[in-house]
């Protein structure tokens, strides 16, 4: 998928979050050999760490979520805490996008 593409996805994933009440933090936080949290955001007090695939269809995205890059995500996730200070609650989620079909996996796991 091209870079633009991919900012078109996580664009329409933030314009959804907050449709639904959450808060976005920051985007594409980068962690040093680690790799990249697409967006970071909150509600209700739960840190929300999302992975933002986009395909021409739902299976291909959702296979491009293999526990090889969840492995990367939550040491991400480790290093922000980390570098952040912070002691919160959170959960790994993934944000499928095709088209303008938007579906939210809340509390993703290996």
């Amino acid at each position: 998928m091209s870079r633009s593409k991919g900012d078109i996805a996580e664009q329409k994933s933030c314009e959804y979050l907050i449709s639904q009440g959450f808060t976005v933090i920051e985007r594409n936080f980068y962690a040093k050999k680690l790799g990249e949290i697409d967006i970071i955001a909150s509600k209700n007090g739960i840190y929300h760490f999302c992975e933002v695939k986009s395909a021409q269809d739902y299976e291909t995205a959702i296979l491009n979520i293999t526990p090889t890059k969840l492995s990367k995500l939550k040491r991400s996730v480790d290093y922000y805490l980390q570098s952040k200070k912070l002691n919160v609650a959170f959960v790994l989620d993934a944000i499928i996008v095709v088209d303008n079909q938007i579906e939210f996996l809340e509390n993703i796991t290996l």
